[in-house]
């Protein structure tokens, strides 16, 4: 069964190179320089931030949540440069199912480094090691097959496409599907615990990729 006592707190978590944290006040500079981008939100639900106040109030109502234990998306931060360049978690919790869903979006400016499958990774593995969710999954807008590759990347399996799934801006929209389950992925990298403890109040990601 999943534990979400783990998840409501929605610690830190920490990769190579990145650090996975709640979004703060102080990301929305960071925030709206991708989010502003027509091109990013091409394959997202979410329409286009037209100014930084929109950030702001954005950040402002996922804090309220976080607040709740309702929000589970962390801010991924680099640490070369200490700076926020996307969001990385869990989009749905289906508790009754012991699933998850997981989304992630990063700045056009860092694409192409690996940072998009190394934070999904390690929020995959928080998943199942940790909360112990039975099976994780992900879905796509068919045409970006740049985020399918993130998902295949992390062990994901593709299970295949709903035709008209979702009314996206106005237009139905055919949705991909992939998706890990428990034993599989424990069956790729162990099923030793996810994350360890370290001294500075962050969780470490043992890498799975």
């Amino acid at each position: 069964m999943t534990d979400l006592s783990e998840l409501k707190n929605l610690c830190s978590l920490e990769t190579k190179r990145l650090i996975l944290r709640r979004l703060s006040r102080q990301d929305a500079q960071d925030m709206f320089e991708y989010a502003r981008d027509p091109e990013v939100t091409k394959y997202l639900l979410w329409h286009v931030h037209p100014d930084i106040r929109h950030t702001v109030s954005f950040i402002a109502s996922v804090q309220r949540l976080y607040r709740a234990g309702t929000y589970f998306d962390y801010a991924v931060i680099l640490k070369s440069e200490n700076k926020m360049i996307g969001t990385c978690g869990f989009a749905h919790v289906f508790e009754n199912d012991d699933c998850a869903e997981i989304g992630y979006v990063i700045n056009p400016a860092y694409q192409g480094n690996g940072y998009a499958s190394e934070a999904a990774a390690a929020v995959i593995r928080f998943g199942i090691c940790n909360l112990g969710f039975h099976r994780i999954e992900a879905r796509y807008m068919v045409g970006n097959d740049k985020s399918r590759a993130v998902m295949e990347k992390c062990g994901m399996r593709f299970e295949g496409i709903n035709r008209g799934r979702m009314l996206i801006k106005g237009k139905y929209t055919d949705i991909g599907v992939c998706a890990v389950l428990n034993e599989e992925f424990k069956a790729l990298y162990g099923d030793s615990p996810a994350l360890a403890a370290v001294k500075n109040g962050f969780w470490r990601a043992l890498p799975i990729i």
